[in-house]
């Protein structure tokens, strides 16, 4: 398709009728203020936006360790306490919990890493934890990152775990230069072996002896060995005499030298001399192969792993690229239901259920960075109770509106329901008791005697575990009838908005309690009871509970959903045996209604009060209890202090107290961050130290050396310091993972302290939290992606639409065109004509609206260019409006027919007729009370199917 010229791409939003306003000029988009928040929701956000029509490729993987089974036996008890670990080009990132004692181990984890694009495989290590020794190693499945890229949606299955290989982990990098040299007689072949960084530590103090052996036509030349370092500098030169026709390769191969076992192979490099020779010089950081040689043991032996790895890669536009699409939604939310289109409506149709949760998610934070969270999730309450008949079915479906509830909570909600729960969780987990109330499933040798105790009954064990239970749901409806003041505003404000919603849907005093069921069916059934069965996913434990444990837990949260479900004869006919429970989730109820009924009652200025209260503090992004090294004496590191201390970053600094509560002082400045990196183990005997690289007030380069309990907080903190320095002036690009101790840096010997460092930062390598700051950019590509993916879909709803009979013979735009000039907008696209139409012949719509500028940076449109995504994302806006216009037309022709009948059968009926649509009602009560009605889309449709009069037809 050839184009002569390209007219700037332009959309009509519906608007006011009048004249229309100038053109909006093409100034870059900005993130909307701080104020535009909703209210509570304390998500740290960009510190400067980003400038310049530049694109950022950004890749992201979402993990899913489910289960494994068949797993060897590791200890002498015949069983073994697996765990996992997940290494990204072999950095540990991920530790999951260890099951103990089984073979067949589930863990359910869940994670999603943002990391560089160039990485090259993710592996999964499962592990035997053994108290007194090191750990056993089980087995690995690896894979790469073209595995990954061959599958679109994602990995899933089980995957035999392999053998772990010495000599096939490998890792790093070693920077080599390679020449032809031309000589009188023979080409010579020049290698230069300058250094390596990041090796694999093969000794126990977590460092290597490396040395480098060249190996070419039957010659082996060495190295010298540069002790206990991994990131060794040699800066050496070997030549070797070239053949005419020699086919060798030449091989560079680094090894870990020992004094008494033989040495270890850290990695190679192969070269094809014949393509060196024709290029004469080459030189760069060449990534360190393993040596495949051997055998293979045969895989399945070792037991399986099940896991689902999802590799996504985006290329993120400028936000003025975003801008049409974004803005549209917006309008769409703001409109709610008064909207013609409804393109909310549409999204969710054309969702399926397995990526609904995802869509929802973006939504849901898309609309958080544009302050219409709120607004969004009320329209998405309005949608599904028009289409609700049943209050007994009333969100139980995973539609948009529910999972975009759920992801709501998560991200609003998280520290208020630690702050609730927390401390019940702490307490059912340190108790450890035996608690049991299915009479099937009571074993009275799990309780145990010892001594002259004699063991108990199975009437006691029911009854003692009755009294736990009573005094842990207790404790729970106490604490959530107190937490009221607690619950973030905004959260407040969207139980209000749901609350009022269900009540003027189902009205009758029959229904007075399907408000309170619909709220709870999100904070208990959908927040509360899955935080109660899964702690550690909610991160309110850091481990798994035991058998005994989890049991508890399990009965805990079906309590919680009985006191949820108000305790209807349905839900006590499931399991009779919770009977005893009675009494307490009769007085829970009442709790329960009572705390709803004060959530729920803010006004707008409390809202606005509390919200104004909150912005005037930093919002909170990560604080817990960390140990500092501090440094005695000058000069040279001599000795370290450790101590610990109640670590808090916020948006504008790293403080720290002695305790929670104590007064704060500020350790570092947000934006004299320079780089957030993790320390070589050998350097303080641990490998979950990170440092902190950072200016002071005089501009001198400082460190912070902060010690972690675990690997997962670790990579936490290293995660959240990133991400709210991500976009500081002066970030480093290399840095040293060693310390500055005597008169060197223990990573690579050097002694000039202010050196720029033997390692690249990874600053772009963080893990997904639910209260990462807002990124609007990637939102909304990930919006404009989806919607691509279902771009089949969208077309054959226009063509129904545009060629159904139920359109009507006479479409007109918004300005009163006809309905072909509508359709076919002005601009040269193939996502939205019609076959054969050419361009030319489309007529420009009078529309007196306002218009959009689609194309604020003036893209060109030439289809033989690669980067042509901003001028799709305006085609899709051309036709989202296409589609949202035709349906416009089409739900008001409908709404009007079934007015008309509506009218007829209501003429002479005394109160509204059951079953009905929300509006139908509304048109009865302003056909028998015209004064109250105050809704004009009632007053204008009443009147049009009545002939204008406003009486029956």
């Amino acid at each position: 398709m050839k184009w002569e010229r390209f007219v700037r791409p332009r959309a009509y939003l519906p608007g006011p009728v009048g004249p229309a306003p100038p053109a909006p000029s093409p100034a870059p988009a900005r993130p909307p203020p701080a104020a535009a928040l909703d209210p509570g929701v304390r998500l740290p956000r960009a510190r400067t936006p980003r400038r310049g029509p530049t694109m950022a490729k950004r890749s992201s993987l979402f993990i899913r360790i489910v289960e494994g089974k068949n797993l060897p036996a590791k200890d002498i008890t015949g069983s073994s306490d697996p765990y996992c670990i997940v290494k990204v080009d072999h950095e540990p990132i991920i530790r999951t919990a260890t099951v103990w004692k089984t073979l067949c181990p589930f863990w359910g984890e869940e994670y999603q890493v943002h990391l560089l694009p160039t990485f090259h495989s993710v592996a999964f290590y499962v592990m035997d934890e053994d108290a007194l020794s090191r750990d056993d190693v089980i087995g690995k499945v690896c894979l790469t990152r073209d595995t990954l890229a061959t599958h679109p949606k994602g990995f899933s299955g089980w995957a035999h775990l392999t053998e772990v290989d010495p000599d096939e982990e490998v890792q790093g990098e070693i920077h080599l230069r390679l020449e032809v040299v031309l000589g009188t007689r023979a080409c010579r072949l020049r290698c230069s072996v300058l250094e390596a960084r990041d090796l694999a530590p093969k000794d126990r103090n977590g460092a290597s002896d490396p040395f480098v052996r060249v190996r070419y036509n039957g010659r082996t030349q060495e190295t010298s060995i540069v002790k206990k370092s991994r990131y060794p500098r040699w800066n050496e030169t070997f030549e070797f005499e070239l053949e005419e026709g020699a086919a060798e390769a030449l091989c560079v191969e680094a090894w870990d030298w020992d004094l008494v076992s033989r040495n270890d192979f850290l990695g190679k490099v192969v070269f094809n001399v014949q393509r060196l020779r024709a290029a004469q010089q080459e030189e760069g950081w060449f990534r360190l192969q393993p040596d495949q040689s051997k055998s293979r043991r045969e895989e399945g032996n070792l037991g399986s792993l099940q896991l689902e790895v999802r590799l996504r890669d985006e290329m993120v536009l400028p936000s003025g690229c975003y801008q049409p699409l974004v803005q549209l939604l917006c309008h769409e939310v703001k409109l709610g239901t008064q909207s013609p289109g409804q393109l909310i409506l549409l999204i969710e149709e054309t969702t399926s259920t397995e990526c609904r949760q995802d869509v929802a998610t973006t939504l849901l934070k898309l609309f958080l960075g544009q302050g219409l969270a709120k607004d969004f999730l009320d329209l998405l309450f309005q949608l599904e109770l028009g289409r609700t008949s049943e209050a007994n079915t009333l969100f139980r479906s995973n539609s948009l509106a529910s999972k975009s509830m759920e992801s709501f909570l998560k991200v609003a909600g998280m520290r208020y329901l630690h702050g609730v729960l927390g401390p019940i969780i702490d307490r059912v987990f340190e108790e450890k008791k035996y608690v049991e109330l299915d009479p099937s499933k009571v074993e009275v040798k799990d309780v145990g005697c010892s001594g002259l105790h004699r063991p108990q009954t199975e009437a006691e064990v029911l009854e003692q575990s009755a009294q736990t239970l009573r005094a842990h749901l207790g404790a729970l409806l106490s604490s959530l009838s107190r937490s009221v003041r607690a619950c973030p505003a905004v959260v407040r404000a969207t139980f209000r908005q749901l609350f009022r919603r269900v009540r003027e849907r189902f009205p009758s005093a029959q229904d007075e309690n399907v408000p309170f069921i619909a709220v709870t069916s999100f904070l208990c059934l959908r927040f509360i009871s899955p935080a109660i069965m899964a702690p550690k996913l909610f991160h309110l434990r850091e481990r798994h509970a035991d058998a005994r444990t989890s049991r508890t837990l399990l009965l805990l949260a079906k309590a919680v959903q009985n006191v949820g479900n108000m305790d209807t004869p349905a839900s006590r006919a499931k399991e009779a045996w919770m009977e005893p429970l009675q009494p307490t989730v009769r007085q829970g109820v009442a709790q329960l209604k009572d705390f709803i009924t004060k959530l729920v009652d803010i006004q707008e200025k409390e809202e606005l009060d509390l919200q104004r209260a909150l912005s005037l503090q930093a919002p909170l992004v990560k604080e817990g209890p960390l140990f500092i090294h501090r440094t005695k004496g000058k000069g040279p590191l001599m000795s370290s202090s450790f101590k610990k201390l109640h670590f808090s970053l916020t948006t504008e600094a790293l403080s720290f107290a002695k305790t929670p509560s104590s007064k704060k002082s500020t350790l570092i400045k947000l934006a004299h961050i320079r780089a957030a990196e993790k320390v070589e183990e050998k350097s303080f005997g641990s490998s979950h130290v990170m440092q902190v690289i950072y200016t002071d007030d005089a501009g001198r380069s400082q460190t912070a050396y902060l010690q972690c309990k675990c690997v997962n907080e670790l990579n936490q903190w290293l995660s959240a310091l990133r991400k709210v320095s991500i976009n500081n002036t002066g970030l480093l690009g290399s840095y040293h993972p060693g310390v500055f101790r005597g008169d060197k840096w223990s990573c690579c010997h050097q002694r000039d302290k202010t050196d720029l460092g033997c390692d690249k930062t990874r600053s772009r390598v963080t893990l997904q939290e639910w209260n990462d700051p807002l990124d609007h950019d990637l939102e909304a590509q990930l919006i404009y992606r989806h919607l691509l993916g279902v771009e089949a879909t969208l077309r054959e709803k226009h063509r129904q639409l545009s060629a159904g009979p139920e359109a009507g013979p006479v479409l007109t735009g918004p300005g009163g065109g006809s309905r072909q000039s509508y359709l076919q907008p002005r601009m040269p696209h193939s996502f939205w004509k019609p076959p054969g139409k050419r361009r030319g012949t489309e007529e420009t719509p009078a529309c007196p609206q306002y218009r959009l500028d689609l194309n604020p940076h003036g893209w060109d449109f030439d289809p033989a260019k690669t980067h042509s995504l901003p001028t799709e994302i305006t085609h899709l806006v051309s036709g989202l409006m296409t589609l949202r216009f035709l349906m416009s037309h089409l739900r008001k022709n409908s709404v009007r027919d079934k007015v008309i009948g509506f009218s007829r059968a209501c003429a002479t009926s005394s109160r509204p007729i059951e079953g009905n649509e929300p509006i139908l009602t509304r048109v009865w009560h302003y056909r028998h009370n015209p004064e109250a009605a105050a809704n004009p889309e009632v007053v204008e449709l009443y009147r049009s199917s009545s002939g204008g009069g406003g009486g029956c037809v």
